[in-house]
């Protein structure tokens, strides 16, 4: 007897040459074919946000953006269930006459961060969950009538997993909220042999595409005034190497050098980090990661916890990263390690150094235990009544 039919709509061509955007995508159609499902992948992009692979604007016949989707869909064997839609009345992959069969047909739509969008599309499915990658960002900007997408699904999620508590400020709105987790396919991250050098890494985008969250009553910062926080951990932390892999622009010299006078080194986003297999790579031949949060996620206790995070996990490599309140619901003192100050930070990244081996056989039990694949999904299903 055939599987459920599920489509998982989400961006993948509009974040081109970013592995680790493509891994957030490609964890929920690969999670959700292991348990059976019949999975297909649905993306709809604006002919004007299509450029070359030099980002200058380009049809989308020829631009890099189709060109990255077909090459990452048929690299993970996406090939005749994969469809990128454009506004032009072209497309990739699957026909949009071909997706609408598709939806009339489908069990369930999982729409990561409210992507499809299409009235018709949409509206075909019967079933159509929202998944919230951004807690915060989503819930204000819906509560300012800022066109977060909410409207007309059945079940609501987030990884935003304290949202709703009485010290967590983003707004719950008329929807229920449940719990997720960003879920990892254990088998795409083996746990790997240990890496010499006691390199702490990150694969970041300094400023990040949302400019700072306002209300009437506070102001909530973005992970560049987090991270301006921790820049001399270098210095704390003997035997330990730093290194950011950062989209950061050429003109913000006086963040770059402090990076640079508080001892961290720095490597290109895409040359290390620019397709999922190179993602892999990077993560895996780190020592551990060290990370801090967007200011959203930070000052309102939401949850949220990262996607690169859940990956260098599976690999066995610890994690330092700042906590968002995720400390109440997930073991964090092995293998994950979570800080909220300077001292803290400092005080982990030496634990993690002086007991290595005991923080990589932590690191892979928590990924094993809390974002497996297997786990996340199967409850994700049944609360969909899947």
């Amino acid at each position: 007897m055939a599987g459920p039919l599920v489509v998982v709509a989400g961006a993948l061509a509009n974040k081109p040459a970013n592995g680790g955007e493509a891994w957030v995508r490609l964890s929920w159609v690969r999670g959700l074919a292991r348990l059976g499902c019949r999975v297909v992948l649905v993306e709809e992009i604006a002919e004007a946000h299509c450029t070359d692979a030099a980002r200058r604007p380009a049809a989308f016949a020829v631009s890099a953006n189709r060109a990255w989707f077909s090459e990452v869909t048929a690299r993970f064997g996406l090939d005749g269930r994969a469809a990128l839609l454009c506004d032009n009345g072209d497309s990739a992959g699957l026909t949009r006459a071909g997706v609408a069969d598709l939806a009339a047909e489908a069990d369930l739509l999982v729409n990561i961060s409210g992507h499809l969008a299409d009235p018709v599309l949409f509206g075909a499915f019967r079933r159509r969950a929202y998944v919230d990658i951004d807690p915060g960002f989503t819930q204000f900007w819906h509560a300012a009538g800022q066109g977060a997408r909410l409207g007309g699904h059945h079940r609501y999620f987030t990884i935003g997993e304290r949202i709703g508590r009485a010290d967590c400020p983003i707004p719950v709105g008329e929807f229920r909220w449940q719990p997720t987790r960003q879920p990892v396919v254990l088998d795409d991250w083996p746990s790997t042999d240990d890496p010499a050098g006691g390199r702490f890494t990150t694969i970041a985008t300094w400023r990040g595409p949302f400019g700072p969250i306002e209300t009437d009553r506070r102001r909530f910062g973005l992970k560049v005034h987090e991270f301006r926080k921790f820049l001399p951990l270098p210095g704390l932390v003997p035997g330990g190497r730093f290194e950011a892999a950062l989209a950061i622009h050429p003109e913000e010299r006086p963040d770059l050098d402090q990076l640079d006078a508080c001892g961290w080194a720095m490597a290109d986003p895409v040359a290390v980090a620019g397709t999922p297999d190179a993602f892999r790579t990077y993560v895996s031949g780190s020592a551990a990661e060290f990370s801090a949060a967007q200011g959203v996620y930070v000052e309102t206790r939401s949850g949220w916890f990262s996607d690169r995070t859940t990956r260098y996990l599976a690999s066995g490599r610890p994690a330092l990263v700042q906590d968002t309140g995720f400390s109440e619901l997930i073991p964090s003192d092995k293998g994950l390690v979570a800080f909220s100050t300077l001292e803290e930070a400092a005080a982990g990244a030496r634990s993690i150094l002086a007991d290595y081996d005991a923080h990589c056989a932590a690191a892979r039990a928590v990924a094993e235990s809390y974002f497996d694949s297997d786990l996340v999904l199967r409850r994700f299903l049944e609360n969909c009544d899947l």
